[in-house]
């Protein structure tokens, strides 16, 4: 090959940068796209990233190329963090305004100019819009817009007029949770409150379904809470993305406890935080809100028991002398009373004692005559009884040898039919007893040819061996 058939690759780049700067010098561009690999170097202030455009329906990605943001753009992004509240980071959409720049060394990068926050605030809102408008519609018999308020089946529960018992949704490390704590440990008024814990994580929308199934949880625990707490620390706009999804917001507002909301941010409302009962900024404000709520309670309750006192004071000062007129009116008309009637009250009492008199004496003859009859009565039973005793004695007497007569009588035929059915006599009549086996035989039928039998007789015993076995009728026997 020639020697001046090449050049230098410096030679070439330097060709390639000449061609670009022509083509891109002094123009910027607005583009849409996703941002990877990104990287920021806070001690210079650099930020490294690629923006890439990926096909939405099978995500393969069309386009890519690396970008860096200096300078006024590393500004600009500082800027788009504080006004969005979203992290300058992988997987976000953006719009961005960029320089095309090649370096011969580093090759062909964007240059990131400027980035537009409305561009990213307005996409949010658009899907949080999107997100309200499906509840109103498929969520309609528990949640409605009544002007700018939305009423749901949860911010229409009534509070228990005294907190108690709590719920407490978070994160187990999240700071905003040893806030709560310590506020509602540390109240001034000496309230306690038991706090139950539901640790998840609460940040993130690949986390919707286990912050879900937490709240679940709360109400499969089927314990009386007084109110759900949902806390957690701050973070970006996108960080409270998971309290803007459908299912997070449809639980909230259909959930049968009064749900505290908590989470942590200064700017805007999640959709959850228009869902709940009761929305605040952050856990400590949650846990004072509690406290205040009890403090209402406590201090209506003083001030109706400084009702009462007060109103008994005036009611007893304003009736005090009616009371002591009426003691008064009371007294002398009783004076009055006692004078009026004093000869009639001792008429009345000297009745009392004569008829009293009398009564005694009528009811001290009755007694005595009943005490006669009581003391006359046991002898004549007794009497009766030992008659009725002597007359049964010589009965037995009487009986007793003729009975003993008739029994002997009764043993000694008894004792003779015995020894007419002995074994022994009905054997010296002629009978025999066969034996098989060492059992007596009853009817011979179990008796086969060949058995040997033993015959029992009066006076010996005989062992013969069977030849026959005939049936026998009852006509047979000759006695």
């Amino acid at each position: 090959m020639p020697v001046d058939s090449y050049i230098s690759l410096s030679e070439l780049t330097g060709q390639i940068k000449s061609v670009l700067d022509k083509s891109f010098f002094n123009r910027t561009f607005w583009v849409l796209a996703d941002v990877v690999d990104h990287k920021f170097y806070s001690q210079k202030g650099y930020h490294y990233f690629s923006l890439v455009e990926k096909d939405r329906q099978n995500h393969s990605v069309l386009a890519k190329i690396q970008a860096v943001a200096w300078g006024t753009g590393a500004l600009s992004i500082d800027s788009f963090e504080k006004t969005t509240g979203q992290k300058f980071r992988n997987d976000i959409n953006v719009l961005v305004n960029v320089s095309v720049s090649y370096h011969q060394a580093y090759g062909l990068q964007l240059v990131l100019n400027d980035i537009d926050t409305n561009f990213t605030i307005g996409q949010l809102e658009q899907q949080r819009q999107q997100t309200i408008q499906k509840l109103l519609t498929e969520c309609s018999d528990f949640i409605q817009k009544v002007g700018d308020k939305f009423v749901t089946r949860n911010n229409s529960l009534q509070l228990n007029l005294v907190i108690q018992n709590i719920a407490v949704v978070t994160s187990k490390n999240a700071a905003g949770y040893n806030d709560f704590v310590d506020t509602i440990e540390n109240n001034k008024h000496g309230y306690r409150i038991k706090i139950d814990p539901y640790f998840t994580m609460v940040q993130g929308d690949g986390n919707t379904m286990a912050l879900y199934n937490r709240l679940l949880d709360v109400y499969n625990s089927k314990v009386n809470y007084d109110a759900l707490v949902i806390i957690r620390g701050g973070g970006s706009q996108t960080d409270f993305l998971i309290f803007d999804q459908f299912n997070m917001a449809k639980v909230v507002a259909k959930f049968p406890i009064p749900i505290i909301a908590g989470i942590g941010h200064q700017i805007n409302e999640t959709i959850v935080d228009l869902m709940a009962h009761t929305s605040v900024k952050t856990p400590s404000i949650a846990a004072e809100f509690i406290i205040s709520h009890n403090r209402q309670f406590e201090e209506s309750y003083l001030n109706l028991m400084k009702t009462v006192i007060i109103k008994s004071q005036q009611l007893f000062n304003l009736n005090q002398k009616a009371l002591s007129q009426v003691s008064s009116s009371l007294t002398n008309n009783a004076r009055n009373m006692l004078q009026t009637n004093k000869d009639e009250i001792a008429k009345a009492n000297q009745i009392a004692i004569n008829k009293s008199k009398t009564i005694l004496f009528e009811k001290r003859a009755m007694l005595n005559e009943l005490s006669a009859r009581i003391l006359f009565k046991p002898q004549i039973i007794v009497s009766n009884k030992l008659n009725d005793l002597s007359n049964l004695v010589q009965n037995l007497k009487s009986f007793n040898k003729k009975f003993l007569i008739n029994q002997h009588g009764f043993i000694g035929h008894y004792d003779s039919i015995c020894k007419i059915m002995s074994p022994l006599n009905i054997l010296k009549k002629g009978f025999a007893i066969v034996y098989q086996n060492d059992k007596i035989a009853i009817n011979g039928s179990n008796i086969k040819p060949s058995d040997i039998i033993k015959i029992r007789l009066s006076e010996s015993e005989i062992t013969a061996s069977v030849t026959n076995n005939n049936k026998a009728s009852g006509s047979d026997y000759n006695i």
